[in-house]
């Protein structure tokens, strides 16, 4: 009899360390569920907010100042050599945009860069963008005459 109560005990410890070991495991599969799932949420979220970036930039006109000085640069390139400046020049502005992409992720949330499209998407958010390239094409022999006499101004202070 000793025997058999023996091995019961034994069989209801084994059966406890069991369910133990057998909860122990679903906690660890479940938190490791919960960690794929939070980070499949995180990768949509940072996809919209990749995208919400790029639209950002096109819509604010950021992408918009890099055209203006394409075209300026380009129209300094005979006509012939275009196409192929403008393949080499589109290139190197990669990593200038992937920087400004990085940046904005990196300072602004969700909803601020959604603010900010809405903004831009306004009637006066276009009207700023359409008012500010003008601007910055207007200023331009304004600033190159400022800076030219900046640079006699740093020369006489370094002397």
């Amino acid at each position: 009899m000793e025997g058999i109560a023996a091995n019961t005990q034994v069989s209801k410890y084994t059966l406890i360390k069991t369910n133990l070991n057998f909860y122990k495991m679903k906690k660890v599969i479940l938190a490791a569920i919960f960690m794929l799932v939070a980070q499949a949420g995180m990768a949509q979220a940072t996809d919209a907010m990749k995208a919400d970036v790029k639209k950002f930039l096109q819509i604010s006109g950021i992408n918009g100042q890099l055209d203006a000085a394409k075209k300026q640069v380009l129209s300094m390139v005979p006509a012939e050599k275009q196409a192929e400046f403008t393949k080499e020049f589109d290139a190197s502005l990669a990593p200038v945009i992937k920087f400004q992409e990085e940046y904005y992720l990196k300072e602004f949330t969700a909803d601020d860069l959604k603010q900010m499209i809405k903004y831009y998407e306004s009637p006066i958010g276009k009207k700023f963008v359409e008012k500010s390239a003008g601007l910055a094409q207007a200023s331009m022999p304004v600033v190159q005459e400022w800076s030219q006499g900046l640079q006699g101004m740093v020369m006489k202070y370094m002397q």
